[in-house]
């Protein structure tokens, strides 16, 4: 499992978007009306989205490693680290349900997903080996009393108060993520209604979905400007 996660790990911004694909194929839907589908589906997104920048906000961990390999300079175990081990992968996973719900994709939730839940618990194990080899026992404790991905809502209250939220950081780590998310399910939804045949292209409903994009275009390219011209810092 250790060497399929360090694969996975190195070449996930290849793979993953391959998966993703199956978001465009309609296949057989689970909901009726695609107006449905896409209202649960955005819900559940943006529970992972909430989840990810409460996260983010509070405590920064590098996901990302560096050059495609894990990295850590220091064990993190506050903010939300101190609940549960994997917030921002829960995140992630909730974000991508919602995005399949939403794209009222069957093949998606049958096939993709199952395959995205695979790879993060291989990525997770080599990440946990790497920082068992890093950490010791530090990271044995740690692991003890904190779940891998189901969060322990004791004391979270505490936890919330006891830290600063840095929403400039929020902003450079996150606005990429949020984009992608976002745009791709408007798109998704667009797409879905068009083919239904039950609306136009001119249709308010289609239109009010296209300005919606247009706008998170907008929010993309302005936070992009302030993080590349160091208006806002990560801290």
């Amino acid at each position: 499992m250790v060497r399929i996660g360090n694969f996975l790990f190195h070449y996930r911004n290849a793979l993953f978007p391959v998966v993703l694909l199956g978001l465009l194929w309609k296949g057989r839907p689970y909901f009726e009306d695609d107006l449905a589908a896409a209202g649960v589906g955005f819900g559940v997104a943006m529970l992972g989205q909430s989840l990810r920048a409460v996260t983010i906000g509070l405590a920064y961990i590098i996901r990302g490693g560096k050059k495609r390999q894990g990295y850590a300079e220091d064990l993190v175990t506050g903010g939300l680290f101190a609940h549960c081990r994997n917030p921002l992968y829960d995140g992630n996973i909730l974000i991508l349900a919602g995005v399949g719900l939403a794209a009222n994709s069957l093949i998606f939730m049958a096939v993709g997903m199952p395959l995205f839940l695979f790879a993060y618990r291989a990525i997770v194990a080599a990440e946990e080996n790497f920082l068992r080899q890093k950490f010791g026992q530090q990271f044995d404790d740690y692991c003890a009393r904190v779940n891998r991905f189901l969060p322990n809502l004791s004391g979270i209250g505490e936890t919330l108060r006891s830290m600063e939220f840095n929403w400039q950081r929020l902003i450079v780590k996150e606005y990429g993520t949020t984009f992608a998310w976002t745009a791709g399910l408007l798109v998704l939804v667009m797409k879905n209604l068009w083919r239904s045949g039950n609306y136009t292209l001119r249709s308010p409903l289609i239109l009010w979905l296209a300005a919606s994009l247009g706008l998170v275009v907008v929010a993309y390219v302005v936070a992009r400007y302030l993080k590349k011209s160091r208006i806002l810092q990560a801290g």
